[in-house]
């Protein structure tokens, strides 16, 4: 009666300690790190997040370049030419442009112009004028200036939402490689806390076979389980250390200094009394719906799409006459708008126009033609890079509605390797079974206990991969 008590009482401790590792409390030294603080750190200190910050700035600071084609320009020409002591001329001309956004340039200035043999063009003494240049055809309706600070401003939008996409790839991946590092993490746990009860077993039956209540084979049989465990551990241990390690790379400090790891940083387990799987999803097709008008890859095509348009347009100019128009109001002195004799167009003017054209339009046929190529192939991209959006969220929605299954499933072919263990380890203690057959079942139970962190660690790695589909990891 002795004996079985102590057999039971041992069986017992070992049923405790293998299956209930997830209740066991953590260490006080150990430092328990949670989804949500994983990515609080990598979003505010990752270099990617950074870089995709400055490259916002970035398209500030060529906008703000842009409009400065647009600012007053103020300018002072000044020519004097003496020869054999005699003044040729004395030239001075101090002028300001203005440029408007439809490409009419208005611009005035004063000249002093004296000397013995000044150009027969230039009015002595002091003048004032106040001009105007207009294009008739080409860059009437837009040019260069207005063609780039236009696509500036969509670039800075596209460079936001780049910056968005940017964000979304790199917690997808940063929180599949920490779900990744939880799964071995719990796989170690399972795998030590199996090496103490198989430990403690060795030792139950050596004692007992030393007491010739066993046979001696049977400690061989326990040591080989024992020594099967401490391999499976040491490898365990090698895999989720070096998980430690891939997640350290996305956790950075302030001050742009990388993150020394610690093994004493573990995964927080409150996950586990959780069933998050067992939650309604939202239709697939709603998903996809929100996935085709708001990821950010998909947008940022749009705001290409429109930038290539602005293009187009831009080189279509190529394909009229260059006609400008320019009008010059005069006057003596330094007030151009003291009263002239006459109207504008009778006295105190000068005007001018300039017509260019090419006769064969080759080059402009040839930049127009390969803008509307470039509208075409990013088209192409953009369908191409939605169809890719909308069959991934497809894929990731399909492997969380197996998964579910998946998870209820092992969860009960757990329970039922659990009985079946019992049931073995109570034949074994009444002599009715061999140690091979209890290790047989221990390791069945075992592999499905790995199985379902497996698969429920799988599941929030998918969930993760279903936002990222979508575009909603921000």
């Amino acid at each position: 009666m002795y004996r079985r008590m102590t057999r039971s009482l041992i069986a017992v401790v070992c049923f405790l300690a293998l299956w209930k590792p997830s209740m066991a409390q953590q260490d006080s030294s150990l430092f328990p790190l949670s989804e949500q603080q994983f990515l609080a750190i990598v979003r505010a200190y990752n270099p990617i997040v950074k870089q995709a910050a400055l490259n916002v700035e970035s398209a500030a600071a060529i906008l703000r370049e842009t409009r400065g084609a647009f600012d007053p320009q103020l300018g002072t020409n000044f020519e004097r030419k003496t020869f054999d002591d005699l003044l040729y001329y004395s030239y001075f001309n101090p002028e300001i442009v203005i440029p408007t956004w439809y490409g009419i340039e208005i611009y005035g200035g004063l000249e002093e112009i004296y000397g013995d043999k000044p150009a027969n063009v230039w009015t002595l003494g002091q003048s004032s004028y106040l001009g105007v240049s207009v294009p008739l055809a080409k860059d009437l309706l837009i040019d260069k200036r207005r063609a780039v600070l236009r696509q500036a401003k969509l670039f800075q939008q596209q460079a936001e939402v780049d910056r968005i996409n940017a964000v979304n790839d790199l917690l997808n991946e940063s929180l599949a490689d920490y779900w990744t590092w939880v799964r071995e993490y719990q796989v170690y746990r399972v795998i030590r806390e199996a090496v103490a009860v198989n430990e403690a077993r060795f030792r139950y039956i050596r004692i007992e076979a030393q007491q010739g209540l066993r046979p001696a084979i049977d400690t061989t049989e326990a040591l080989t389980q024992l020594q099967q465990f401490q391999y499976l551990e040491s490898e365990a241990l090698v895999r989720y250390q070096n998980a430690g390690l891939i997640l350290s790379t996305y956790m950075w400090l302030d001050g742009d200094k990388p993150f020394n790891w610690s093994p004493r940083i573990v995964p927080d387990s409150s996950w586990l009394g959780k069933s998050d799987w067992n939650n309604l999803l939202p239709p697939v097709e709603e998903l996809v719906t929100e996935a085709r008008l708001e990821h950010p890859k998909l947008r940022s095509y749009e705001f290409k799409l429109d930038g290539l348009d602005i293009e187009k347009r831009l080189k279509f100019q190529s394909l009229l006459p260059k006609m400008d128009l320019k009008y010059n109001l005069l006057n003596k002195g330094y007030n151009v708008f003291n009263k002239v004799d006459g109207a504008f167009l009778e006295n105190n003017y000068k005007i001018g126009f300039d017509f260019k054209m090419p006769l064969l339009l080759r080059q402009g046929r040839g930049a127009y033609q390969q803008a509307k190529i470039k509208i075409r192939q990013t088209n192409l991209d953009r369908d191409l890079t939605g169809l890719q959006i909308e069959n991934k969220v497809r894929q990731y929605y399909n492997e969380l509605m197996a998964l579910r299954n998946q998870i209820r499933i092992y969860e009960d072919a757990y329970e039922n390797y659990l009985r079946l263990f019992r049931g073995e380890d109570l034949k074994f203690k009444i002599g009715e079974s061999s140690l091979f057959l209890l290790n047989a079942r221990e390791n069945k139970a075992l592999e499905a206990l790995q199985k379902v962190y497996d698969l429920k660690t799988k599941w929030y790695k998918n969930y993760v991969g279903l936002l990222w589909s979508g575009g909603k990891l921000k």
